[in-house]
């Protein structure tokens, strides 16, 4: 007989062993109104139930609020300055050229995943793009694969095959509400046929970038995310759900997006080639929000024309922040070594681009909706069944997501 320890300890946050299935879902974008205008709406019973008689909650997202930082950051528990992911891209200094930082060999921490995996738990991850699927299965025995390929699955590498017939759907487009809709109704598939004790769902945000809280679109959206969270529930998992970041209007009346060409406006006052912008939204996917988002850094030549840039940027309309690395490290928990000399961070309704014509916004067919900033550092962090032993006026993160399911929720 396997004996199975009763705690697991993953970058120094201790774990209970589940004692039901554990399911963690990670909305992409999910402002908190979109769950408030879906359940007013009435097509959310689920999300209702799940609010009134489980654990209805906020939390603080990792800044940037961007995908993988915070996907990475709920499932490691621990902030970027622990597990090294602070961005989809980052200028690598020492090999002189900007990166993606999707590699695993970015990681610098174990998942929470892989360690239960490895002390003998069922564990199970879906997502919605490749881009996040090794990062969250880095080191990770079992079941691990996306929407975006789900087509392509071996046994070898993602613990799985059949997946197209399983859930029943083709391979979805990856500019899609499908995308996302294959991630839950593979997690309901998974958990009929393989029952793990851990599942992670990671969905996308490409709904949330074109429609705002209570509109058709995205209440038609969460109500199919209603309909798979209420299966999940009957099947006896334990649900908490949370989201990457919110998300934001950035464009003005006339529905054209506000925008701050950081890099131009560096050029204009320096001169060519003395800044380096960086916009770490920036990923293989970027039709629906052009690479625009509401943080940027910046490298400089040196601490004088740093200290100079952080004053003239400050007074730029529409910025809401402007930090030295050492500040953005230290207030956003970042790895000093993969940000910029400066770091810069709109307001609510404008976003930071490098150069006007290196942003190709001919696929926004609808008016600018992003994220990055503090302003969208707010998300939900619910549980279908009630919560205790959390202490009183704790700030919670969405990091905190299996913490609360595996220590402090309701068997």
């Amino acid at each position: 007989m396997t004996t199975t320890p009763q705690t697991i300890e993953v970058n120094s946050r201790r774990y209970r062993w589940m004692q039901r299935p554990v399911v963690v879902v990670c909305v992409d974008g999910c402002e908190p109104a979109y769950l408030d205008a879906a359940i007013a709406a009435g097509v959310a019973p689920c999300l209702a139930r799940m609010r009134a008689e489980g654990a209805d909650l906020l939390a603080d997202c990792v800044v940037p609020s961007f995908t993988n930082p915070n996907n990475l950051s709920i499932v490691t528990g621990a902030p970027p300055a622990v597990h090294g992911i602070c961005g989809n891209y980052f200028f690598d200094r020492e090999l002189g050229e900007e990166v993606m930082m999707n590699d695993p060999k970015y990681l610098r921490a174990g998942t929470v995943l892989a360690a239960f995996a490895d002390a003998g738990a069922k564990v199970a991850v879906v997502t919605a793009k490749d881009k996040l699927r090794k990062l969250l299965g880095n080191h990770m025995k079992g079941i691990c694969f996306s929407s975006e390929k789900a087509d392509q699955v071996t046994q070898e590498e993602n613990g799985i095959t059949g997946v197209l017939d399983m859930v029943g759907m083709p391979v979805p487009s990856v500019y899609s509400a499908e995308l996302s809709e294959f991630v839950f109704a593979a997690g309901v598939k998974l958990m009929e046929r393989h029952r793990p004790d851990l599942m992670y769902l990671s969905t996308t945000d490409y709904v949330q970038h074109k429609a705002a809280p209570g509109s058709p679109a995205a209440n038609a959206f969460y109500a199919m995310m209603d309909k798979y969270l209420a299966q999940l529930d009957r099947l006896g998992a334990i649900i908490v759900l949370t989201a990457d970041h919110g998300m934001n209007d950035k464009h003005g009346a006339d529905g054209s997006p506000k925008v701050i060409y950081l890099q131009d406006q560096l050029d204009a006052w320096y001169g060519p080639e003395r800044a380096r912008v960086i916009l770490p939204i920036t990923d293989p996917y970027v039709v629906h929000h052009g690479a625009l988002g509401s943080y940027a850094t910046v490298y400089a030549p040196d601490e004088a024309a740093a200290a100079e840039w952080i004053e003239r940027i400050r007074a730029l309309p529409g910025v809401e922040l402007v930090l030295t690395r050492a500040e953005a490290a230290a207030r956003f928990e970042l790895p000093p070594d993969r940000i910029g000399d400066i770091v810069v961070v709109s307001e609510q309704s404008t976003v930071l681009g490098t150069s006007a014509s290196r942003h190709d916004l001919s696929g926004l067919d609808a008016p600018l909706r992003s994220h990055g900033g503090i302003s969208e550092q707010r998300v939900p962090l619910i549980c279908n069944r009630p919560v205790s032993g959390i202490a009183s006026g704790r700030r919670l993160r969405n990091f905190d997501a299996l913490d609360l399911a595996l220590n402090h929720a309701a068997a």
